[in-house]
């Protein structure tokens, strides 16, 4: 079997890394692809050698743009990647532009594509994302999904049963990958963070394209930091905005891009996270933190009825409701978030 993986974005890594490791077991031929959609260091080749990634065989460096734009380079650039290789599989992760665009080429070159994480729906057609994930999983051949209720939503959808997958949270087994190595980080101890400190990461256009939107998730997290620790570790968007609308943080401590380790480390110590971030959700419920998703809605509804997740669309509560937080005595974990996702990935692969 050969295996063509294609990541673009820092959400895409964790997710390639336990897949390309249970293929590599098994001495399957690999290629991974990263398009370029995030070029920052510390947004991408960071999570390569933190996950114990080979570096990138092609990478397409296709950078910034508008989605338009920034697809149309993708499918262009990769194409003539594909025709040449010719893969059994060309393997595609979560919802990023690079997903999307991979898969129609892929499918028009009459490759065979996999979906890693299908059948997560926000049903919020105004995310880009959400269109990522429709088109691909419409267009994938083998639909590999993290969770039960994904299942069902394909099904719903009309997808057949021979094509859907239940692998299980891939995601998941990069985190129990990387706790040993995150602590040994001590991030947040270099932070003087001591268990009671928040952390926030936002970067969606929901929250931060618009001043009065920012300003205001922006002014409850300056409550908050009144009462304990913020840490905000602002993606280069989102520190842009800040600038351009002359916002103050007041007393929350922007940090520059941090790497997953680091990341993981001041997480996994946290007294609760405030983000919007889909990765993020994930992680907290499997950790058992609480976590308050600044969105209207979610892709991952298991993170809320069976992890430590919750809606939080209007962020006026926020301090309120991080004040009472408490964590669980022991995390619950939904089904197949095990650490075991990557080789059951590996093993529908194979078995198709």
């Amino acid at each position: 079997m050969n295996i063509l993986h294609v990541v673009g974005a820092r959400p895409n890594f964790p997710k390639l890394a336990p897949v390309h490791r249970a293929a590599k077991a098994q001495g399957i031929e690999q290629l991974v692809v990263h398009t370029g959609q995030h070029y920052d260091a510390a947004l991408s080749e960071d999570f390569f050698r933190d996950l114990g990634i080979p570096a990138p065989d092609v990478n397409l460096t296709v950078g910034s743009g508008t989605h338009a734009a920034q697809t149309a380079r993708i499918m262009e650039r990769i194409e003539p990647v594909l025709e040449e290789r010719r893969p059994d599989w060309v393997v595609v992760y979560g919802d990023v532009n690079s997903t999307m665009a991979a898969a129609i080429v892929a499918s028009k070159l009459h490759l065979r594509v996999a979906h890693v994480e299908a059948g997560l729906r926000s049903h919020d057609r105004t995310m880009p994302e959400e269109i990522n994930r429709l088109v691909t999983d419409r267009l994938a051949d083998l639909l590999l999904t993290p969770s039960r209720d994904a299942d069902e939503q394909l099904l719903r959808e009309g997808e057949p049963e021979s094509e859907i997958a239940f692998v299980g949270n891939v995601m998941v087994d990069s985190l129990f990958y990387a706790l040993p190595a995150a602590r040994a980080t001590r991030f947040r101890q270099s932070l003087g963070a001591d268990g009671s400190h928040v952390v926030v990461t936002l970067h969606r256009p929901s929250n931060v394209d618009t001043p009065e939107r920012l300003r205001a998730v922006v002014d409850v997290l300056a409550e908050i930091a009144r009462e304990r620790p913020v840490y905000f570790p602002a993606h280069p968007r989102t520190r842009e905005r800040l600038t351009r609308f002359g916002l103050d943080a007041g007393g929350v401590r922007l940090l520059d891009p941090v790497s997953y380790f680091e990341m993981l480390d001041l997480v996994e110590g946290a007294h609760a996270v405030v983000t919007d971030s889909g990765g993020l959700q994930e992680e907290t419920t499997a950790l058992g933190v609480p976590c308050f998703t600044v969105r209207q809605n979610t892709e991952r509804p298991v993170t809320i009825t069976e992890g430590t997740n919750r809606l939080t669309p209007d962020p006026a509560p926020l301090a309120a409701l991080v004040r009472a937080a408490k964590r669980p005595a022991v995390p619950r974990r939904p089904e197949g978030w095990d650490g075991c996702a990557g080789v059951r990935a590996v093993a529908a692969l194979a078995a198709r």
